[in-house]
């Protein structure tokens, strides 16, 4: 993007250049070739210097209002990117927290459903130890 418009100024202000050169080589070839005293052609010659220098001026300033309308477009379409990179990294980083947080509580899971299958294995076999003290069959008792 920024080159595009590199280019383009720099086309501009070329082509304006060759422009204004060529327009006072005209404008000194067509004096010097016109049928006129030489305190006139002096004077010809300031005036087409004076209106080339205005015209120098006029496209300055109309390239440093372009430069700053380019500046302006440039500035805008930054601060969109940079607006647009930090909604895409935040976006991003929760992405990433959720994993983060995905992946944390499966192993979190894993830890807890062990935990809680060694309790239940250990309270079946505290059942049977304690059971298996008594006897499994009925046992009559005697009356004397």
């Amino acid at each position: 993007m920024r080159n595009e418009y590199e280019r383009e100024d720099s086309n501009v202000s070329t082509k304006l250049t060759y422009l204004l050169i060529g327009g006072g080589i005209g404008a000194i070839i067509a004096l010097l070739f016109a049928p006129k005293s030489g305190v006139e052609l002096r004077g010809d010659i300031a005036d087409a210097t004076r209106k080339g220098i205005e015209k120098g001026k006029e496209t300055a300033a109309q390239l440093q209002e372009r430069a700053g309308e380019y500046y302006e477009v440039g500035r805008e379409k930054a601060a969109e990117y940079y607006q647009t990179a930090q909604e895409k990294a935040g976006e991003f980083a929760e992405k990433a927290r959720t994993a983060a947080a995905n992946t944390a509580n499966p192993f979190t899971a894993a830890v807890e459903a062990g935990k809680e299958a060694y309790v239940a294995e250990k309270r079946k076999t505290e059942a049977k130890s304690i059971t298996e003290g008594r006897p499994s069959y009925p046992v009559k008792e005697e009356n004397s």
